[in-house]
C-alpha cells in the first residue's frame, strides 16, 4: 500500500534496549530490507556504552550499517538513561561507524527528546558534515517542533504530526508553513 507513495517504510532492530547481539541485529537488518524497508533505526547497545565498551559499541554499529548497505542507518541513543558525556560519545561512536543519523529515543522507556539533548549530540557529529540528528519523541506541539530544529534536528519523530499541522495553520508566520 505504500508503493508510489512518500512514505519511507523504516523498521527498529535491537528494540528495546539494544541489548541482542550484533548478529542478532545483523539478521534483523537484513530481513527488515528484504521486507522492504528504506531505512533501519537501531537502539544503541547501552549496557555496552555504560560500561564502556565503546569497541563492542563501533562494531555493532558499523556491524548494522554494512548490512543494510545503502539504506541509512539511524541509531537511537535512549538518552533518558546517558549521562552527557556518554551522549556525546555514542553520537561520536555513531558517527565514526558509518551512521546516517544520531536520534535521541524511542519514547519507549519514558523520558523524550530535549533540546539541551539535540544540541549537544548536534555539536558531537557537526565534525563529520554528513551526520544528522533525529529528535524523537514527546515533540506534540509545533513549538517543540521548532525549538528542536532551531537546537539541531534535521529531523522530527512524532506521533502528533496531525495536531501539529493545526497548529502551524494558525502560525500567521508563513514560514513555518509545511507548504515552505
Amino acid at each position: 500500500r505504500l508503493a508510489g507513495s512518500s512514505t519511507i517504510p523504516c523498521c527498529v532492530v535491537g528494540f528495546p534496549l539494544g541489548a541482542c547481539t550484533t548478529k542478532s541485529k545483523a539478521f534483523e537488518t537484513q530481513v527488515a530490507i528484504e521486507d522492504g524497508a528504506k531505512e533501519i533505526d537501531m537502539v544503541l547497545n547501552i549496557g555496552a556504552l555504560k560500561s564502556g565498551n565503546y569497541v563492542l559499541v563501533h562494531d555493532d554499529i558499523a556491524t548494522v550499517v554494512s548490512t543494510a548497505a545503502a539504506h541509512p542507518v539511524k541509531v537511537i541513543l535512549e538518552t533518558v538513561f546517558l549521562t552527557d558525556e556518554e551522549k556525546i560519545a555514542a553520537s561520536f561512536i555513531a558517527a565514526e561507524a558509518g551512521a546516517a543519523f544520531v536520534k535521541t529515543c524511542t519514547g519507549y522507556s519514558g523520558g523524550g527528546a530535549s533540546v539541551m539533548d539535540v544540541a549537544l549530540m548536534k555539536k558531537a557529529v557537526r565534525y563529520k558534515g554528513n551526520v544528522q540528528v533525529k529528535a524523537s519523541a514527546g515533540i506534540k506541539s509545533l513549538n517543540a517542533c521548532l525549538e528542536m530544529l532551531e537546537a539541531g534536528a534535521d529531523r522530527i519523530g512524532t506521533s502528533s504530526g496531525v495536531a501539529i499541522m493545526k497548529d502551524a495553520e494558525t502560525v500567521p508566520n508563513e514560514s513555518h508553513r509545511s507548504d515552505n
